[in-house]
């Protein structure tokens, strides 16, 4: 018995016209996360990520660079087999938060900007929290 083997179907026309602005995206987000690597207010991960969602719809060989790199790709392959943030990164995430918090507080905004900041800070303390921290990292 033969099977006949067919191509799959060629991807819509939008996706076509996407994947410059996926690969766009994508390398700013990198040079983003590279930098939060080395700025302490700004988180890396999550716009390496990011980046690699991005090259996955525009440049497989990004992607696999980005995922394979010995430095920035443990993080973005915890999360994407477990959903997994290591430790130091949920720390160094809520600590930020609660800090954010200090400064507009201090800074005395209208109450609703204060109790809306709060509640959206306490949910995304929350969701960061309840993440596994995955197998053990460089980071973590």
């Amino acid at each position: 018995m033969t099977v006949a083997m067919t191509s799959p179907p060629p991807p819509p026309k939008s996706a076509k016209l996407m994947r410059p602005l996926y690969f766009a995206a994508g390398v700013v987000l990198v040079g983003v996360g590279i930098a939060g690597y080395f700025l302490p207010v700004l988180p890396g991960t999550i716009w390496l990520i990011l980046a690699a969602a991005c090259f996955a719809r525009s440049s497989p060989r990004l992607e696999a660079w980005l995922i394979n790199h010995p430095k920035f790709g443990p993080s973005v392959v915890a999360w994407r087999q477990y959903g997994a943030i290591p430790r130091k990164a949920k720390i160094v995430a809520i600590g930020m938060m609660a800090v954010s918090f200090v400064i507009l507080a201090v800074a005395h905004p209208p109450a609703l900007w204060l109790w809306v900041t709060g509640a959206v800070l306490l949910a995304s303390a929350a969701f960061v929290a309840s993440r596994p921290a995955g197998p053990k990292t460089e980071e973590g």
